[in-house]
């Protein structure tokens, strides 16, 4: 028995090994760290402090490389909610152009409504701010070639997108698997985000009273919002993009309105399948009915991403507050010697079907965290306290946990590069791709047909150069 027992632990650790070695070459996740002087802080004002940005400033309160100094937002009851939420007494505005007339502001948050990011952004750039906007970086087609210009004229200002998933060790790690070909090659990505409105009267995705005229119903009107694709498409379409490491060719789609029937113009399920250069195919699904996930044994619900390769796959989900982030490796089955029929004769013939005796992929093998990988160093207990702790995560009955939440490592990276100068992961080219797959999967949906994404060369044009400089 003791044998046994070795041998199932040397096993495990085989196996976790590729992917050990894979995170220890992970940078951009550090734990975080405190600024040594407060003149060092960056100081920062937010535009918009509704539900997202109240969220943003509770993990901004507890990172010390910034000091929130300005709110705007303008809902009073939003703004109040602001202040108290990250308590250092910042001023307050209503108009967002005093914010950005303060000398003494490093850098602002753009985290409004989706179709002000544009312009609030380039005014944000033109006053000389560093600047830190919510994705999609930009709502029309001619807004990709005017923020760009803009953009390039100020070289030495930090434009982020909010992608936090960019920012987690966890899909680093994927990342790098991916890239080292540790799951061979990946030809599909498919991914999802479910909920169910019927059964939740209180979402962000409810109409209020006032209609299109109440600008608290913005996410579910074209004039002001993309929909699912923007709001939830966009954080998983940009994973396809960064594992496979291309743009789409093109995106075929299909969106309805069959359920939420009460004034709004958004689509409330859509699918959508988009093709890239090397035939690799993402395809997506996010409906209003059901938040079921078929991902991790049913364990979690809503979003999810499952990334397929040749040898492996990974399942994989982002943490927020509540839960942490999820990864799931599953091994593809050992390659097996081709054989002939006449290889032996005794076996019965079976027709129409490849049989394969070693059964499905093997697995879950959990992705761990740098705190779980073996050194050499540990003692005794330590290492069969870490042995525990991978055998107990893969049965599924302790969970992953990655070290920072990568909400708190994009915004401290954030404010950092404001400092150093240094190239954000989600910079204006992530955000820029981003926000064009989402404009190109709503025309397809809506013009039921396959978009191709030089289109948006067409759709934009040079039109829409950033506004005159004031």
């Amino acid at each position: 028995m003791a044998q046994e027992n070795d041998l199932s632990r040397r096993d495990l650790l085989k196996a976790a090994g590729a992917v050990t070695a894979v995170a220890a070459t992970v940078q951009g996740a550090p734990a975080i760290q405190k600024v040594r002087a407060a003149n060092d802080q960056v100081q920062f004002g937010m535009i918009g402090t509704g539900s997202r940005g109240s969220y943003l400033l509770k993990h901004l309160k507890n990172i010390d490389a910034g000091r929130c100094v300005a709110l705007c937002d303008i809902n009073p009851e939003n703004l109040k909610h602001g202040v108290d939420t990250i308590g250092t007494n910042p001023k307050t505005f209503k108009d967002y152009r005093e914010l950005l007339a303060m000398k003494d502001i490093d850098a602002v948050f753009v985290i409004t409504p989706l179709f002000v990011h544009y312009p609030l952004t380039c005014d944000a750039l033109k006053a000389g701010k560093h600047v830190f906007c919510e994705k999609c970086l930009v709502f029309k087609p001619q807004e990709v070639y005017g923020l760009r210009a803009l953009a390039a004229e100020h070289p030495k200002q930090i434009l982020q997108t909010g992608l936090q998933r960019r920012y987690s060790y966890f899909y680093q790690t994927v990342k790098n698997m991916v890239d080292k070909g540790i799951l061979g090659d990946v030809h599909h990505i498919h991914a999802q985000w479910h909920r169910n409105l019927i059964n939740e009267p209180s979402s962000l995705w409810t109409m209020k009273p006032g209609g299109e005229n109440n600008i608290a119903n913005w996410r579910v009107y074209r004039s002001m919002s993309g929909g699912y694709t923007a709001e939830l498409m966009s954080h998983q379409g940009d994973i396809a993009d960064w594992m496979f490491g291309s743009q789409p060719e093109f995106v075929m789609g299909l969106g309805s309105l069959d359920t939420l029937k009460d004034g709004r113009d958004v689509y409330d399920n859509i699918q959508l399948i988009m093709k890239y250069p090397k035939g690799q195919k993402f395809t997506y699904s996010s409906i209003s009915t059901n938040q079921f996930l078929p991902f991790f044994n049913g364990n979690r619900a809503q979003m999810g991403e499952i990334i397929m390769g040749t040898e492996g796959t990974v399942e994989i989900t982002v943490g927020f507050d509540e839960a942490p982030c999820v990864a799931w490796w599953y091994r593809e089955p050992p390659k097996k010697a081709a054989t002939t029929a006449a290889a032996d004769k005794n076996k019965p013939f079976v027709a129409g079907a490849t049989m394969v005796a070693s059964g499905g992929a093997r697995g879950p093998i959990p992705i761990m965290t740098s705190d779980l990988e073996f050194t050499g160093k540990e003692g005794f207990f330590d290492r069969e306290a870490k042995f525990a702790r991978r055998w107990l995560m893969s049965k599924g009955v302790m969970a992953q946990e990655e070290q920072d939440n990568p909400v708190d490592v994009e915004l401290e990276s954030f404010l950092k590069a404001c400092r150093s100068g240094e190239r954000p992961r989600a910079d204006i080219e992530v955000g820029m791709a981003d926000a064009v797959s989402v404009m190109l999967s709503n025309l397809a949906m809506d013009e039921g047909r396959k978009v191709y994404f030089n289109e948006i060369e067409k759709l934009g044009g040079q039109a829409a150069a950033a506004p005159k400089k004031g």
